[in-house]
């Protein structure tokens, strides 16, 4: 499978997936870690990815949320991110994509500049979230914020859909992306 698809699995009872995709296996697992110690009505799934596609011969869930992780420090971080994404079927980009930049709080170590991301996820429409996940305490609030997301993707939040929270998400102050 070439093009990952947020409907081409069925939903199973109780369950949300989470998709974390980046270069930093050390982070990422970290992440998942902090994520499963939260409490969640649902069961709760976590699958990392270097890269996509995803292997079509595996039997793998429904995945509600994607997060692509980008490291500031490393150019090769962003590259990967923009590769993986020409993967991903464009109804994902209706709420059920994130972007998780760390790195930014030593910017005289960044390799990428942050509006290069900014744009970036303006051009997906798509929530950008900065954090520096090798502070444990900031990886814990983030997780936190990435199992509410994942509940509300995963249409477990009575009331509330994955494009009310991406409205809910967009920053009022920053000008809205200029229209193709």
């Amino acid at each position: 499978m070439s093009v990952l698809r947020p409907l081409d699995k069925l939903p199973e009872l109780n369950t949300a997936t989470i998709l974390l995709v980046g270069t930093e296996d050390a982070l990422l697992q970290q992440l998942a870690e902090s994520m499963l110690k939260h409490r969640c009505a649902s069961e709760l799934r976590v699958h990392l990815a270097n890269s996509l596609p995803l292997p079509s011969n595996v039997n793998r869930p429904r995945i509600d949320l994607i997060v692509f992780v980008i490291n500031l420090h490393r150019k090769h971080s962003l590259r990967n991110v923009e590769e993986c994404l020409n993967h991903v079927d464009g109804s994902f980009f209706l709420g059920k994509v994130c972007f998780l930049v760390t790195g930014a709080g030593m910017k005289s170590h960044c390799s990428i500049h942050q509006n290069t991301v900014i744009k970036l996820a303006r051009t997906y429409r798509s929530p950008l979230i900065f954090c520096d996940l090798e502070v444990e305490s900031f990886r814990a609030t983030v997780a936190q914020r990435l199992v509410r997301m994942l509940q509300i993707c995963a249409g477990h939040v009575p009331g509330v859909s994955a494009l009310n929270l991406m409205s809910l998400l967009k920053c009022s102050d920053s000008p809205p992306p200029k229209e193709l």
